[in-house]
C-alpha cells in the first residue's frame, strides 16, 4: 500500500488523488469515487461508513433512500445547506452495501483525515457504528454512545444512528431526531 506523501492537499489535489486511488480492492468495482458533498468549509461534518449503490452511480454521498431521510431531517431542523459537509469513511462502495472491513478502512482513513483538515469542522457527527468505532473508539457501540460528546484534537465528536438503520427500524427515528437536535443546539452555543 502506498503511503500518502503529501498531506497538505488542496481540494482539487485531494479529488484527483482519490479518483486515482487503488489502495484497496474496492477500487476494482467502483463506478465513481464518492468523496463528499456540501460546504467544504462547514462547521458540521457528517461521516457515514461508505457509499451505497446510488452513491456509487451518482458520485455523491447520501443520495439514496438513507440520504433522503438525512436530508429531510436536516431541512426540518433548519440546518442551512452551507452549515454542513457529508462524507464517508471509505470512498468506494463495498459490494452489496456491506460494512467496510479493517483493511479497506485503513487504506482510506488518510483521505478522511485530509478532508477533515480541509473542512476544519467544529463538530463531527458519526453516522453509525463504523464511523463511531473508526473516529471515536473501536470499543464503543452506537446504541450506548449515541448522543454523547467527545473532544479530539479540538473538534467535538458525537454519534447517532446511520439513517439506513432508521429505514429498517423506524423506532430509532425519535432518537436520531433528538441527536440531530442536540447537534443543532451545540452549534448554536458555539456561536454565542
Amino acid at each position: 500500500m502506498d503511503n500518502l506523501v503529501n498531506t497538505n492537499y488542496t481540494w482539487n489535489e485531494l479529488t484527483s488523488a482519490c479518483n486515482k486511488c487503488t489502495r484497496c480492492a474496492l477500487c476494482r468495482d467502483r463506478t465513481n469515487v464518492v468523496i463528499g458533498r456540501g460546504n467544504p468549509s462547514a462547521d458540521v461534518m457528517f461521516v457515514g461508513e461508505g457509499p451505497g449503490k446510488q452513491e456509487d452511480l451518482q458520485g455523491e454521498p447520501f443520495v439514496g433512500a438513507a440520504g433522503q431521510l438525512l436530508n429531510s431531517a436536516l431541512t426540518a431542523l433548519r440546518f442551512s445547506q452551507d452549515s454542513y459537509y457529508i462524507t464517508n469513511i471509505v470512498k468506494c462502495r463495498p459490494e452489496n452495501n456491506r460494512e467496510p472491513v479493517a483493511e479497506e478502512i485503513g487504506a482510506c482513513i488518510e483521505w478522511l483525515r485530509i478532508q477533515t483538515r480541509l473542512v476544519q469542522p467544529k463538530v463531527v457527527v458519526c453516522l453509525g457504528n463504523v464511523a463511531l468505532k473508526t473516529l471515536i473508539d473501536k470499543d464503543m457501540s452506537i446504541s450506548k454512545e449515541r448522543g454523547n460528546w467527545y473532544v479530539k484534537k479540538g473538534i467535538l465528536f458525537t454519534s447517532t444512528y446511520h439513517p439506513a438503520a432508521l429505514l429498517r427500524r423506524s423506532e430509532l427515528k425519535q432518537d436520531f431526531w433528538q441527536d440531530l437536535e442536540a447537534v443543532k443546539a451545540k452549534m448554536e452555543t458555539l456561536y454565542e
